[in-house]
Protein backbone atom coordinates (compact mmCIF):
# COMPACT_ATOMS: atom_id res chain seq x y z
CA UNK A 1 0.00 0.00 0.00
CA UNK A 2 3.04 2.30 1.13
CA UNK A 3 4.40 1.76 -2.62
CA UNK A 4 1.29 2.48 -4.49
CA UNK A 5 0.54 5.73 -2.14
CA UNK A 6 4.42 6.87 -3.17
CA UNK A 7 3.92 6.41 -6.68
CA UNK A 8 0.33 8.48 -6.26
CA UNK A 9 2.55 11.17 -4.55
CA UNK A 10 5.47 11.02 -7.41
CA UNK A 11 2.87 11.17 -9.83
CA UNK A 12 1.19 14.21 -8.32
CA UNK A 13 4.33 16.29 -7.95
CA UNK A 14 5.51 14.93 -11.75
CA UNK A 15 2.28 16.66 -12.94
CA UNK A 16 2.82 19.94 -11.21
CA UNK A 17 6.47 20.24 -13.00
CA UNK A 18 4.64 19.68 -16.18
CA UNK A 19 2.54 22.35 -14.99
CA UNK A 20 4.85 24.84 -14.53
CA UNK A 21 7.02 23.72 -17.80
CA UNK A 22 3.99 24.51 -19.56
CA UNK A 23 3.58 27.94 -18.07
CA UNK A 24 6.80 28.66 -18.43
CA UNK A 25 6.75 28.00 -22.51
CA UNK A 26 3.51 29.94 -22.36
CA UNK A 27 5.06 33.47 -21.02
CA UNK A 28 8.10 32.87 -23.52
CA UNK A 29 5.49 32.80 -26.12
CA UNK A 30 3.63 35.59 -24.55
CA UNK A 31 7.04 37.53 -24.40
CA UNK A 32 7.99 36.85 -28.28
CA UNK A 33 4.93 38.12 -29.24
CA UNK A 34 5.37 41.27 -27.72
CA UNK A 35 8.60 42.27 -29.33
CA UNK A 36 9.43 44.79 -31.86
CA UNK A 37 8.61 44.16 -35.35
CA UNK A 38 12.60 45.17 -35.57
CA UNK A 39 13.81 42.46 -33.32
CA UNK A 40 11.98 39.51 -35.34
CA UNK A 41 14.42 40.27 -38.07
CA UNK A 42 17.53 39.25 -36.11
CA UNK A 43 18.17 35.17 -35.56
CA UNK A 44 17.33 34.52 -32.09
CA UNK A 45 15.23 31.70 -33.09
CA UNK A 46 17.88 29.45 -32.18
CA UNK A 47 18.35 30.48 -28.94
CA UNK A 48 14.52 29.71 -28.32
CA UNK A 49 14.59 25.94 -27.48
CA UNK A 50 17.94 26.04 -26.03
CA UNK A 51 16.00 28.47 -23.33
CA UNK A 52 13.05 26.28 -23.01
CA UNK A 53 15.28 23.04 -22.96
CA UNK A 54 17.77 24.51 -19.59
CA UNK A 55 14.53 26.04 -18.20
CA UNK A 56 12.68 22.84 -18.18
CA UNK A 57 16.11 21.00 -17.09
CA UNK A 58 16.46 23.19 -14.40
CA UNK A 59 12.71 22.51 -13.34
CA UNK A 60 13.14 18.92 -13.89
CA UNK A 61 16.13 18.99 -11.50
CA UNK A 62 14.38 20.86 -8.84
CA UNK A 63 11.21 18.48 -9.28
CA UNK A 64 13.54 15.83 -9.10
CA UNK A 65 15.17 16.83 -6.20
CA UNK A 66 12.27 17.56 -4.28
CA UNK A 67 10.66 14.56 -4.79
CA UNK A 68 13.92 12.43 -4.25
CA UNK A 69 13.73 14.13 -1.06
CA UNK A 70 10.50 13.79 -0.22
CA UNK A 71 10.79 10.05 -1.51
CA UNK A 72 14.13 9.57 1.02
CA UNK A 73 12.67 11.12 3.85
CA UNK A 74 9.34 8.85 3.65
CA UNK A 75 11.05 5.76 3.08
CA UNK A 76 13.84 6.39 5.79
CA UNK A 77 10.48 6.42 8.16
CA UNK A 78 8.01 4.09 6.64
CA UNK A 79 8.29 0.26 5.93
CA UNK A 80 5.80 -1.21 3.43
CA UNK A 81 5.08 -4.82 2.26
CA UNK A 82 1.57 -5.77 0.24
CA UNK A 83 2.22 -9.15 1.29
CA UNK A 84 -0.48 -9.21 3.96
CA UNK A 85 -4.17 -10.54 4.87
CA UNK A 86 -6.95 -9.60 6.74
CA UNK A 87 -7.05 -12.22 9.80
CA UNK A 88 -10.19 -12.68 12.65
CA UNK A 89 -11.52 -14.90 15.05
CA UNK A 90 -13.30 -17.68 13.88
CA UNK A 91 -15.08 -19.62 15.92
CA UNK A 92 -15.83 -23.29 14.58
CA UNK A 93 -19.18 -24.58 16.06
CA UNK A 94 -19.35 -28.38 16.35
CA UNK A 95 -21.42 -30.69 18.38
CA UNK A 96 -20.08 -32.42 21.90
CA UNK A 97 -22.57 -34.86 22.20
CA UNK A 98 -23.91 -37.02 19.27
CA UNK A 99 -26.95 -36.79 18.76
CA UNK A 100 -30.17 -35.81 15.64
CA UNK A 101 -30.49 -32.63 14.55
CA UNK A 102 -34.16 -31.20 14.93
CA UNK A 103 -34.06 -27.98 14.28
CA UNK A 104 -31.66 -25.32 12.50
CA UNK A 105 -32.23 -21.67 14.02
CA UNK A 106 -30.06 -19.38 11.78
CA UNK A 107 -28.77 -19.08 7.66
CA UNK A 108 -25.78 -18.64 6.35
CA UNK A 109 -24.09 -14.82 6.71
CA UNK A 110 -26.47 -14.35 9.25
CA UNK A 111 -26.02 -12.25 12.37
CA UNK A 112 -25.46 -13.92 15.86
CA UNK A 113 -25.69 -12.05 19.64
CA UNK A 114 -23.42 -14.14 21.95
CA UNK A 115 -25.51 -17.25 23.59
CA UNK A 116 -28.43 -17.42 20.71
CA UNK A 117 -29.51 -20.67 19.66
CA UNK A 118 -28.29 -21.85 16.73
CA UNK A 119 -29.00 -25.88 16.49
CA UNK A 120 -30.88 -27.87 18.44
CA UNK A 121 -30.22 -31.53 19.01
CA UNK A 122 -33.05 -34.16 20.00
CA UNK A 123 -32.74 -34.41 24.03
CA UNK A 124 -34.93 -37.20 24.41
CA UNK A 125 -32.11 -39.72 25.06
CA UNK A 126 -30.50 -37.09 27.54
CA UNK A 127 -33.80 -36.62 29.41
CA UNK A 128 -33.90 -40.43 30.70
CA UNK A 129 -30.25 -40.28 31.20
CA UNK A 130 -31.29 -37.33 33.51
CA UNK A 131 -33.97 -39.06 35.08
CA UNK A 132 -31.56 -42.05 35.85
CA UNK A 133 -29.43 -39.88 37.26
CA UNK A 134 -32.12 -38.57 39.62
CA UNK A 135 -33.28 -41.63 40.66
CA UNK A 136 -30.10 -43.33 41.30
CA UNK A 137 -29.72 -40.32 43.77
CA UNK A 138 -32.94 -40.78 45.61
CA UNK A 139 -31.53 -44.13 45.70
CA UNK A 140 -28.36 -43.63 47.20
CA UNK A 141 -29.68 -41.18 49.41
CA UNK A 142 -32.47 -43.34 50.66
CA UNK A 143 -28.98 -45.65 51.42
CA UNK A 144 -27.82 -42.90 53.65
CA UNK A 145 -30.65 -42.90 55.53
CA UNK A 146 -30.93 -46.13 56.23
CA UNK A 147 -27.24 -46.45 57.45
CA UNK A 148 -27.65 -43.31 59.88
CA UNK A 149 -30.46 -45.03 61.31
CA UNK A 150 -28.23 -48.01 61.80
CA UNK A 151 -25.93 -46.34 63.33
CA UNK A 152 -28.29 -45.45 66.08
CA UNK A 153 -29.97 -48.57 66.32
CA UNK A 154 -26.59 -50.60 66.27
CA UNK A 155 -25.84 -48.28 69.43
CA UNK A 156 -28.57 -48.40 71.46
CA UNK A 157 -29.17 -52.05 71.24
CA UNK A 158 -25.58 -53.29 72.15
CA UNK A 159 -26.12 -52.69 75.97
CA UNK A 160 -29.56 -54.66 75.50
CA UNK A 161 -28.01 -57.71 73.81
CA UNK A 162 -25.17 -57.79 76.12
CA UNK A 163 -28.05 -58.31 78.92
CA UNK A 164 -29.70 -60.71 77.07
CA UNK A 165 -26.90 -63.22 76.38
CA UNK A 166 -25.94 -63.37 79.87
CA UNK A 167 -29.71 -63.97 80.81
CA UNK A 168 -29.20 -66.47 77.91
CA UNK A 169 -26.42 -67.83 79.95
CA UNK A 170 -28.42 -68.05 83.40
CA UNK A 171 -31.80 -69.97 81.59
CA UNK A 172 -29.41 -72.39 79.50
CA UNK A 173 -27.00 -73.33 82.90
CA UNK A 174 -30.21 -73.89 84.55
CA UNK A 175 -31.81 -75.75 81.40
CA UNK A 176 -28.89 -77.69 81.84
CA UNK A 177 -29.82 -78.57 85.19
CA UNK A 178 -33.42 -79.40 84.52
CA UNK A 179 -32.58 -81.61 81.97
CA UNK A 180 -29.62 -84.03 84.02
CA UNK A 181 -32.38 -84.29 86.60
CA UNK A 182 -35.04 -85.49 83.93
CA UNK A 183 -32.18 -87.86 82.73
CA UNK A 184 -32.10 -89.07 86.38
CA UNK A 185 -35.29 -89.60 86.78
CA UNK A 186 -36.09 -91.72 82.99
CA UNK A 187 -33.30 -93.74 84.18
CA UNK A 188 -35.29 -94.79 87.41
CA UNK A 189 -38.12 -95.14 85.79
CA UNK A 190 -37.07 -97.33 83.37
CA UNK A 191 -36.19 -100.93 85.32
CA UNK A 192 -39.97 -100.25 86.96
CA UNK A 193 -41.63 -100.26 83.41
CA UNK A 194 -39.77 -103.58 82.76
CA UNK A 195 -40.61 -105.72 86.22
CA UNK A 196 -44.28 -104.94 84.11
CA UNK A 197 -43.69 -106.03 81.49
CA UNK A 198 -41.99 -109.37 83.53
CA UNK A 199 -45.43 -108.85 85.44
CA UNK A 200 -47.47 -108.88 82.15
CA UNK A 201 -45.66 -111.89 80.66
CA UNK A 202 -46.63 -114.12 83.63
CA UNK A 203 -49.92 -113.54 83.92
CA UNK A 204 -50.58 -114.85 80.08
CA UNK A 205 -49.79 -118.25 80.82
CA UNK A 206 -52.56 -118.12 83.77
CA UNK A 207 -55.01 -116.48 81.50
CA UNK A 208 -54.81 -119.15 79.08
CA UNK A 209 -54.84 -122.20 81.32
CA UNK A 210 -57.92 -120.38 82.56
CA UNK A 211 -58.88 -120.43 78.97
CA UNK A 212 -58.51 -124.13 78.78
CA UNK A 213 -60.29 -124.87 81.74
CA UNK A 214 -63.27 -122.66 80.65
CA UNK A 215 -62.97 -125.39 77.02
CA UNK A 216 -62.96 -128.16 78.78
CA UNK A 217 -66.26 -127.15 81.16
CA UNK A 218 -67.84 -125.59 77.70
CA UNK A 219 -67.85 -128.71 76.31
CA UNK A 220 -68.91 -130.63 78.92
CA UNK A 221 -71.45 -128.43 79.53
CA UNK A 222 -72.74 -128.69 75.78
CA UNK A 223 -72.55 -132.68 76.06
CA UNK A 224 -75.26 -132.68 78.79
CA UNK A 225 -76.87 -130.22 77.13
CA UNK A 226 -77.30 -132.09 74.10
CA UNK A 227 -78.33 -135.56 76.42
CA UNK A 228 -80.70 -133.22 78.28
CA UNK A 229 -82.75 -132.19 75.16
CA UNK A 230 -82.29 -135.32 73.52
CA UNK A 231 -83.90 -137.12 76.52
CA UNK A 232 -86.45 -133.98 76.76
CA UNK A 233 -87.03 -135.08 73.06
CA UNK A 234 -88.07 -138.60 74.02
CA UNK A 235 -90.11 -137.65 77.06
CA UNK A 236 -87.75 -139.08 79.50
CA UNK A 237 -86.59 -136.21 82.20
CA UNK A 238 -88.47 -132.59 82.73
CA UNK A 239 -88.46 -129.30 81.30
CA UNK A 240 -86.43 -128.17 84.19
CA UNK A 241 -83.56 -130.83 84.23
CA UNK A 242 -83.38 -129.31 80.01
CA UNK A 243 -82.97 -125.62 81.78
CA UNK A 244 -80.85 -126.76 84.51
CA UNK A 245 -78.24 -127.93 81.38
CA UNK A 246 -78.92 -125.01 79.42
CA UNK A 247 -77.74 -122.43 82.44
CA UNK A 248 -74.89 -124.56 82.31
CA UNK A 249 -74.10 -124.41 79.10
CA UNK A 250 -74.88 -120.76 78.63
CA UNK A 251 -72.09 -120.27 82.16
CA UNK A 252 -69.36 -122.46 80.50
CA UNK A 253 -69.66 -120.25 77.38
CA UNK A 254 -70.01 -117.38 79.43
CA UNK A 255 -66.59 -118.30 81.50
CA UNK A 256 -64.72 -119.23 78.20
CA UNK A 257 -65.51 -115.84 76.73
CA UNK A 258 -63.88 -114.22 80.03
CA UNK A 259 -60.98 -116.73 79.77
CA UNK A 260 -60.75 -115.35 76.41
CA UNK A 261 -60.78 -111.84 77.59
CA UNK A 262 -58.28 -112.34 80.38
CA UNK A 263 -55.84 -113.87 77.84
CA UNK A 264 -56.44 -110.45 75.71
CA UNK A 265 -56.42 -108.13 79.13
CA UNK A 266 -52.80 -109.92 79.92
CA UNK A 267 -51.52 -109.46 76.58
CA UNK A 268 -52.79 -106.20 76.48
CA UNK A 269 -51.18 -105.30 79.98
CA UNK A 270 -48.05 -106.86 78.86
CA UNK A 271 -47.95 -104.28 75.37
CA UNK A 272 -48.93 -101.67 77.82
CA UNK A 273 -46.03 -102.59 79.70
CA UNK A 274 -44.21 -102.53 76.96
CA UNK A 275 -45.03 -99.38 75.40
CA UNK A 276 -44.45 -98.24 79.01
CA UNK A 277 -40.19 -99.33 78.71
CA UNK A 278 -40.04 -97.35 75.37
CA UNK A 279 -41.71 -94.93 76.98
CA UNK A 280 -39.33 -94.79 79.72
CA UNK A 281 -36.51 -94.98 77.34
CA UNK A 282 -37.83 -92.17 74.87
CA UNK A 283 -38.18 -89.89 77.75
CA UNK A 284 -34.73 -90.90 78.74
CA UNK A 285 -33.39 -90.27 75.43
CA UNK A 286 -35.23 -87.15 75.42
CA UNK A 287 -33.79 -85.74 78.84
CA UNK A 288 -30.20 -86.66 77.21
CA UNK A 289 -31.26 -84.69 74.58
CA UNK A 290 -32.53 -81.95 76.45
CA UNK A 291 -29.17 -81.52 78.05
CA UNK A 292 -27.28 -81.80 74.78
CA UNK A 293 -29.60 -78.73 73.44
CA UNK A 294 -29.35 -77.18 76.94
CA UNK A 295 -25.43 -77.10 76.52
CA UNK A 296 -25.56 -76.32 72.93
CA UNK A 297 -27.89 -72.96 74.05
CA UNK A 298 -25.34 -72.07 76.76
CA UNK A 299 -22.41 -72.36 74.06
CA UNK A 300 -24.89 -69.71 71.67
CA UNK A 301 -25.56 -67.47 74.82
CA UNK A 302 -22.06 -67.24 75.20
CA UNK A 303 -21.56 -66.47 71.68
CA UNK A 304 -24.13 -64.03 72.00
CA UNK A 305 -22.65 -62.64 74.70
CA UNK A 306 -19.29 -61.71 72.64
CA UNK A 307 -21.53 -60.81 69.55
CA UNK A 308 -23.17 -58.21 71.88
CA UNK A 309 -19.65 -57.24 73.58
CA UNK A 310 -18.62 -56.73 69.90
CA UNK A 311 -21.48 -54.59 69.32
CA UNK A 312 -19.12 -51.42 69.27
CA UNK A 313 -17.67 -52.53 66.16
CA UNK A 314 -20.62 -53.33 64.51
CA UNK A 315 -21.00 -49.70 65.28
CA UNK A 316 -18.15 -48.76 63.72
CA UNK A 317 -18.92 -50.33 60.79
CA UNK A 318 -22.40 -49.03 60.06
CA UNK A 319 -20.94 -45.93 60.92
CA UNK A 320 -18.46 -46.72 57.73
CA UNK A 321 -21.18 -47.80 55.58
CA UNK A 322 -22.70 -44.32 56.62
CA UNK A 323 -19.74 -43.15 54.92
CA UNK A 324 -19.97 -44.76 51.70
CA UNK A 325 -23.51 -43.81 51.51
CA UNK A 326 -22.48 -40.50 51.55
CA UNK A 327 -19.87 -40.95 48.83
CA UNK A 328 -22.63 -42.33 46.68
CA UNK A 329 -24.45 -39.79 46.84
CA UNK A 330 -21.35 -37.41 45.75
CA UNK A 331 -21.05 -39.99 43.22
CA UNK A 332 -24.81 -39.66 42.44
CA UNK A 333 -24.85 -35.96 42.60
CA UNK A 334 -21.80 -35.59 40.15
CA UNK A 335 -23.47 -38.04 37.83
CA UNK A 336 -26.89 -36.23 37.59
CA UNK A 337 -24.54 -33.18 37.01
CA UNK A 338 -23.06 -35.00 34.02
CA UNK A 339 -26.40 -36.09 32.95
CA UNK A 340 -27.64 -32.46 33.21
CA UNK A 341 -25.07 -31.19 31.41
CA UNK A 342 -25.09 -33.21 28.88
CA UNK A 343 -28.82 -32.43 28.41
CA UNK A 344 -27.89 -28.76 27.87
CA UNK A 345 -25.31 -29.46 25.12
CA UNK A 346 -28.49 -30.69 23.11
CA UNK A 347 -28.94 -26.88 22.45
CA UNK A 348 -25.80 -25.74 20.53
CA UNK A 349 -25.47 -21.72 21.22
CA UNK A 350 -22.93 -19.02 19.89
CA UNK A 351 -20.04 -18.09 21.60
CA UNK A 352 -19.49 -15.28 20.36
CA UNK A 353 -21.26 -12.37 18.53
CA UNK A 354 -20.39 -12.64 15.06
CA UNK A 355 -21.68 -13.70 11.16
CA UNK A 356 -22.34 -17.53 10.28
CA UNK A 357 -20.87 -19.30 7.72
CA UNK A 358 -19.74 -22.18 6.11
CA UNK A 359 -23.12 -23.89 7.21
CA UNK A 360 -22.99 -27.41 6.48
CA UNK A 361 -25.69 -28.80 9.26
CA UNK A 362 -29.72 -29.64 8.18
CA UNK A 363 -32.20 -30.68 10.06
CA UNK A 364 -32.44 -34.66 10.61
CA UNK A 365 -28.64 -35.02 10.44
CA UNK A 366 -26.72 -37.16 12.68
CA UNK A 367 -24.13 -35.92 13.76
CA UNK A 368 -21.15 -37.00 16.47
CA UNK A 369 -18.77 -35.51 19.00
CA UNK A 370 -16.62 -32.74 17.24
CA UNK A 371 -18.67 -32.91 13.99
CA UNK A 372 -18.02 -29.28 12.31
CA UNK A 373 -21.92 -27.57 11.97
CA UNK A 374 -20.84 -23.96 11.09
CA UNK A 375 -18.43 -21.30 11.26
CA UNK A 376 -18.76 -17.70 13.55
CA UNK A 377 -16.84 -14.71 12.63
CA UNK A 378 -16.81 -12.16 14.72
CA UNK A 379 -16.02 -8.02 14.19
CA UNK A 380 -12.75 -8.38 15.80
CA UNK A 381 -10.26 -7.94 13.02
CA UNK A 382 -6.37 -7.56 12.45
CA UNK A 383 -3.81 -7.69 9.43
CA UNK A 384 -0.99 -10.04 9.70
CA UNK A 385 2.02 -8.41 7.43
CA UNK A 386 4.75 -10.22 6.52
CA UNK A 387 7.88 -8.20 6.49
CA UNK A 388 11.57 -9.13 5.46
CA UNK A 389 13.49 -9.40 8.33
CA UNK A 390 15.79 -6.45 6.80
CA UNK A 391 13.08 -4.04 7.65
CA UNK A 392 12.43 -5.08 11.23
CA UNK A 393 15.34 -2.91 12.34
CA UNK A 394 13.80 0.40 14.15
CA UNK A 395 9.59 -1.37 13.95
CA UNK A 396 8.21 -1.73 17.42
CA UNK A 397 4.50 -2.24 18.67
CA UNK A 398 2.89 0.73 19.11
CA UNK A 399 3.71 2.52 16.25
CA UNK A 400 1.14 3.84 14.06
CA UNK A 401 0.06 1.76 10.59
CA UNK A 402 -1.57 3.18 7.16
CA UNK A 403 -3.78 0.03 5.84
CA UNK A 404 -5.13 0.11 2.41
CA UNK A 405 -7.73 -3.50 1.72
CA UNK A 406 -7.87 -3.62 -1.88
CA UNK A 407 -11.57 -4.25 -1.44
CA UNK A 408 -11.61 -0.73 -0.56
CA UNK A 409 -8.84 1.18 -2.11
CA UNK A 410 -10.59 4.70 -1.92
CA UNK A 411 -10.60 4.26 1.70
CA UNK A 412 -7.04 4.34 4.26
CA UNK A 413 -7.32 2.17 7.77
CA UNK A 414 -5.59 3.17 10.61
CA UNK A 415 -4.34 1.38 12.62
CA UNK A 416 -1.01 0.25 15.02
CA UNK A 417 1.41 -2.36 15.31
CA UNK A 418 0.32 -4.45 18.74
CA UNK A 419 3.28 -7.35 18.01
CA UNK A 420 5.79 -8.95 15.65
CA UNK A 421 5.75 -12.78 15.83
CA UNK A 422 8.59 -14.60 17.76
CA UNK A 423 9.62 -16.79 14.62
CA UNK A 424 9.42 -16.68 11.05
CA UNK A 425 6.29 -17.95 8.71
CA UNK A 426 9.06 -21.00 7.64
CA UNK A 427 9.60 -22.18 11.67
CA UNK A 428 5.63 -22.70 11.45
CA UNK A 429 5.33 -24.99 8.65
CA UNK A 430 4.68 -28.45 8.40
CA UNK A 431 8.14 -29.71 7.47
CA UNK A 432 10.47 -26.60 8.16
CA UNK A 433 13.41 -25.90 6.25
CA UNK A 434 16.93 -27.64 7.65
CA UNK A 435 19.64 -25.17 7.11
CA UNK A 436 22.31 -28.28 8.25
CA UNK A 437 22.21 -30.13 5.09
CA UNK A 438 25.13 -27.83 3.68
CA UNK A 439 22.72 -26.81 0.21
CA UNK A 440 22.75 -23.90 2.08
CA UNK A 441 21.10 -20.70 -0.19
CA UNK A 442 20.70 -17.36 1.75
CA UNK A 443 16.89 -16.16 1.58
CA UNK A 444 15.42 -12.84 3.52
CA UNK A 445 13.07 -14.29 5.20
CA UNK A 446 9.40 -13.04 6.14
CA UNK A 447 8.13 -12.21 9.55
CA UNK A 448 4.58 -11.92 10.70
CA UNK A 449 3.52 -8.78 12.21
CA UNK A 450 0.50 -8.62 14.05
CA UNK A 451 -1.05 -4.85 13.16
CA UNK A 452 -4.48 -4.01 15.14
CA UNK A 453 -7.48 -1.56 13.09
CA UNK A 454 -7.99 1.51 15.16
CA UNK A 455 -11.44 1.51 15.91
CA UNK A 456 -12.93 4.73 14.40
CA UNK A 457 -10.94 4.40 11.06
CA UNK A 458 -13.64 0.95 10.76
CA UNK A 459 -16.34 2.36 11.74
CA UNK A 460 -18.85 1.92 9.22
CA UNK A 461 -16.51 -1.37 7.97
CA UNK A 462 -17.43 -4.17 10.24
CA UNK A 463 -19.85 -6.02 8.52
CA UNK A 464 -17.65 -5.67 5.14
CA UNK A 465 -14.62 -6.27 6.42
CA UNK A 466 -13.45 -10.19 6.12
CA UNK A 467 -10.67 -12.33 7.19
CA UNK A 468 -8.59 -13.24 4.02
CA UNK A 469 -9.04 -10.33 2.21
CA UNK A 470 -5.51 -8.72 0.84
CA UNK A 471 -4.20 -5.50 2.16
CA UNK A 472 -0.91 -3.33 1.99
CA UNK A 473 0.66 -1.75 4.78
CA UNK A 474 3.10 0.93 5.65
CA UNK A 475 4.51 1.50 9.46
CA UNK A 476 6.17 4.71 10.30
CA UNK A 477 8.76 3.48 12.07
CA UNK A 478 11.03 5.98 14.77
Amino acid sequence: MGANTSNGRNQNKTLVIEKELITDSETLEVLTAEEPEVEKEVPPKRKKPIGLILTALGVGAIAAGTFGYNYWQYASTHQETDNATVAGNIHQISSRIPGTVSQVLVNDNQLVQPGQLLVKLDPRDYESKVQQAVAALENARGQAQAAEANIALSSQTTSGKTTQAQGDISGAVAAISTAQAAVQEAQAGIPAAQAEVRLAEAGIPAAQAQVAQANANLENAQADYNRYNQLYQSGAIARQQLDTARAAYNVATAQKNAAIQGVEQAQAKLASAKVGVAKAQSQLAQAQENVTNAQAKLAASKGGLQQATAGGQDTAVKRSQYEAAKAAIAQSEASLKDAQLQLSYANITAPSAGRVGRKTVEVGNRVQAGTPLMAIVDNEYWVIANFKETQLEKMRPGEPVEIKLDAFPHHTFTGRVDSISPASGAQFALLPPDNATGNFTKVVQRIPVKVVFDQKSIQGYESRVTPGMSAEVAVEVK
